[in-house]
């Protein structure tokens, strides 16, 4: 869904208010559909003084598999989308600011791609979540399994100085 933009360049308005709601339950991430409710962003598209910004927040919640235990967790987030725009660069090199093409924006594909950007590289159910055990598959943020930990053969040799 693109937005035009061209009279807010022009001058023509101050603001355009943003308040879209995004189905993403198609959307694949590491295997998954992990938005199973719309994706809502409220925001502006301001013109201050000659400089064009977007500044909204997308707010979703996510369900996916913990990286760590496998159970399934739900969390909120809000993902500022905050960017210059611009209608053209002089400098190719800068990438600080996004170049609206045709004097429209694609809002839609523009908050996925911050989503994806915001979006931890490993999704746990919790920062202490403790995994499931490599050995008999117990949750251990659940019980504790009665397992030995197996010793790397090449450290193997260093037990001769323990008490065990």
């Amino acid at each position: 869904m693109f937005t035009a933009l061209e009279s807010i360049f022009n001058g023509g308005i101050e603001k355009i208010d943003l308040e879209f709601s995004y189905d993403f339950s198609s959307v694949e991430v590491g295997g998954v559909f992990p938005f199973t409710t719309p994706v809502l962003l409220q925001g502006e598209i301001r013109n201050r003084a000659g400089v064009v910004e977007i500044d909204a927040v997308a707010s979703f919640d996510y369900v996916a598999d913990c990286d760590r235990c496998a159970a399934e967790t739900r969390k909120h987030y809000e993902v500022p989308v905050k960017h210059g725009l611009v209608s053209e660069l002089n400098n190719e090199d800068n990438d600080d600011y996004i170049v609206v093409e045709n004097m429209e924006l694609d809002v839609e594909a523009l908050t996925l791609e911050d989503i994806y950007l915001f979006l931890p590289g490993k999704y746990l159910c919790s920062e202490d979540c403790k995994g499931i055990c490599s050995q008999c598959g117990t949750n251990l943020n659940e019980k504790s399994c009665e397992c030995k930990k197996e010793i790397d053969p090449r450290w193997a040799s260093l037990l001769s100085f323990t008490d065990e």
